[in-house]
């Protein structure tokens, strides 16, 4: 099975059973699952593949699942289905004590979904559309707490809002919870329950929140004391274009063709007049670019930022120095698939091999609407 009308097939018509069988064949790392313990405390039930099918057949069964389209149907079961993936891979069992957890699982499986999902083919907007639930399921067991970060429910729901489908975050949530054994099952299922009032109060459970502009909604994302509906006064800046994407995808041609006469900040630029092989002294040269791009931006210069910029952590080492200099982002987004990264990649005259390209497929984290005053994906193809 390798084709996604296989694979929305899996997701069965309502009243129908899943075939767990075509499920194992599609998406082989779930039978770790079998393998995989858990801690008793939360899953009295046992290993992980037992959580996933109770998971979704509690999914299946939920009358507001029944209700959604085909398209949301797919999303939601395959989130299910996936939804810790990476649980084997992040099993973490204290030899004292014995006990079992799997930190970072939710955003491990993400990855791990996204790149099972690319090579069999899925649109780019299910796909994340699946890895986004994924990555954040667990969030609405504990948003009226607030985030870690001591943000408060309002603002979790209205940024999950901007990420995702909050109903089907909702749903997912409330299916975890249920297609497991545990102790006070029901109170968290009343956290869910709360968790979308609170979205649908704030106007954003079936809709990105409404914010008065882009940049008052970037601001307020990124922690700035701002009322949503009155427009922050934006600093004069950079223009800056954000290139974000794997290896091979198309970044230097796209930039040809849209952003021509403008300075280019890379790294592929720095190693080359540098003179050093990629992987080689990576700190000199991001220092060697970042000099560059702090030239442009004390000169309120437009200028493109072009990298792979492939996990949030290395985004965010770029976009908080832009926005500590005032400037306007655009994010632009490329993607192929890996048949095709791969024979670009061979053709190209560069020191990253095909092997190492593949590797960095590991860290590969898609930027989402909140990260710059405006985001583009281009999922069509860009010939390198």
């Amino acid at each position: 099975m390798n084709k996604w009308t296989d694979i929305q097939a899996l997701c069965p018509i309502n009243g129908k059973t899943p075939d767990y069988q075509a499920c194992l064949d599609a998406f082989p790392a779930l039978e770790y699952a079998k393998l995989t313990p858990q801690d008793a405390r939360y899953h009295g039930e046992g290993d992980v593949f037992t959580h996933t099918v109770m998971v979704v057949e509690e999914l299946l069964s939920l009358p507001q699942y029944q209700m959604l389209g085909r398209e949301n149907q797919i999303t939601v079961f395959l989130a299910a289905l996936l939804h810790d993936i990476a649980k084997y891979s992040t099993t973490v069992i204290d030899p004292d004590s014995g006990r079992i957890s799997q930190p970072g699982h939710s955003r491990r499986g993400a990855v791990d979904a996204r790149i099972s999902l690319w090579d069999l083919g899925a649109p780019f907007e299910i796909r994340e559309a699946i890895c986004r639930l994924i990555a954040v399921h667990q969030v609405p067991f504990f948003a009226l707490e607030g985030s870690r970060s001591g943000k408060t429910p309002e603002f979790l729901v209205r940024k999950l809002s901007w990420e995702l489908d909050v109903r089907l975050l909702a749903l997912l949530a409330e299916a975890d919870m249920r297609g497991r054994i545990c102790p006070d099952k029901q109170g968290v299922i009343d956290n869910i329950e709360l968790f979308r009032e609170i979205a649908r109060d704030e106007n954003c459970f079936d809709r990105p929140y409404s914010f008065v502009d882009a940049h008052t909604r970037l601001s307020y994302f990124r922690g700035a004391d701002v009322h949503p509906h009155y427009p922050l006064f934006q600093e004069p800046g950079s223009k800056v274009t954000v290139m974000c994407g794997l290896p091979a995808s198309g970044k230097n041609t796209w930039v040809e063709l849209n952003r021509k006469n403008l300075p280019v900040v890379s790294f592929d630029d720095s190693r080359e007049e540098l003179g050093l092989r990629h992987g080689k002294a990576e700190g000199v040269v991001a220092h060697h670019a970042i000099d560059r791009a702090k030239v442009l931006l004390r000169d309120h210069a437009p200028f493109v930022w072009n990298a792979t910029h492939l996990s949030q952590q290395m985004r965010d080492k770029t976009l908080n120095l832009l926005y500590a200099y005032g400037a306007e982002v655009n994010l632009v987004y490329l993607e192929q698939s890996r048949t095709e990264l791969l024979k670009r990649n061979s053709k190209r005259d560069s020191t990253l091999t095909n092997k190492r390209l593949e590797a960095m497929v590991l860290r590969w984290e898609i930027p989402t609407p909140i990260e710059a005053h405006n985001v583009i994906y281009e999922t069509r193809s860009f010939q390198n």
